[in-house]
């Protein structure tokens, strides 16, 4: 590898960009490809791209020759609004995703580290923490809290944002009033779909750990489905 290629990947790992080593075997030549500059229409960089949405390299066999795609994706976030009941299990099982998990509540009693003592905390209001925080397309966000005032602001702020998913805890009740009073304030319809609500697969989940595997479950399903 060229010093000036591993630069690159050094730079765009600073910046929280996903980038692409591609390796034409038959040439010995290799070129950089960001994820965002993508072009879905060209054999290879549609290659590239489902390599970067599954996490995995490896070769690939074109009409063009043999490549090497090696990836660099930034890592998987996890932003938790709220530090209520559910947090604890699906903090737990998305890190064991590999997932960076960060909890957001201005509640420093309830968001504590003696609570939650291994996970990132941040106490400031959550549409404040997520624009401090940026929020990309490797980024999910679920708010958990039942309070419209914490609630409500996050959601704003994720569904304008590139995040690949949005989810909100509630029912099918809470969700319609809650989409009533995002309609009130200037929030499209076509925004208010990016919304994971009642949060979780369906499967008739019950205790704190059953919904956080439903909405593990759900964050893998949109993470892993992008391209479909």
């Amino acid at each position: 590898m060229k010093k000036s290629t591993l630069l690159q990947i050094i730079e765009a790992n600073k910046r929280k960009r996903s980038i692409a080593l591609v390796t034409n075997l038959d040439k010995n030549s290799q070129k950089i490809f960001l994820r965002s500059d993508l072009l879905q229409s060209e054999a290879l960089q549609s290659r590239i791209a489902d390599a970067f949405l599954n996490d995995r390299s490896g070769l690939v066999q074109l009409d063009e020759g043999r490549f090497f795609i090696q990836v660099f994706n930034v890592p998987l976030r996890l932003l938790v609004i709220g530090a209520v009941h559910i947090a604890k299990p699906l903090i737990s099982m998305a890190q064991e995703c590999a997932y960076d998990v960060t909890l957001i509540d201005p509640r420093q009693a309830f968001a504590s580290a003696f609570r939650f003592p291994s996970v990132a905390l941040v106490n400031e209001w959550p549409d404040v923490a997520l624009e401090k925080l940026g929020v990309d397309d490797r980024t999910a966000v679920v708010t958990l809290t039942h309070d419209p005032k914490l609630d409500e602001p996050a959601l704003v702020a994720a569904i304008r944002s590139d995040a690949f998913y949005v989810g909100a805890l509630g029912s099918r009740r809470t969700h319609r009033k809650r989409c009533e009073r995002l309609l009130d304030v200037g929030i499209a319809q076509d925004q208010l779909r990016r919304i994971c609500a009642p949060v979780g697969l369906n499967i008739s989940a019950r205790s704190p750990s059953e919904i956080a595997v439903s909405i593990m479950a759900q964050i893998t399903q949109k993470l892993r489905q992008q391209a479909n």
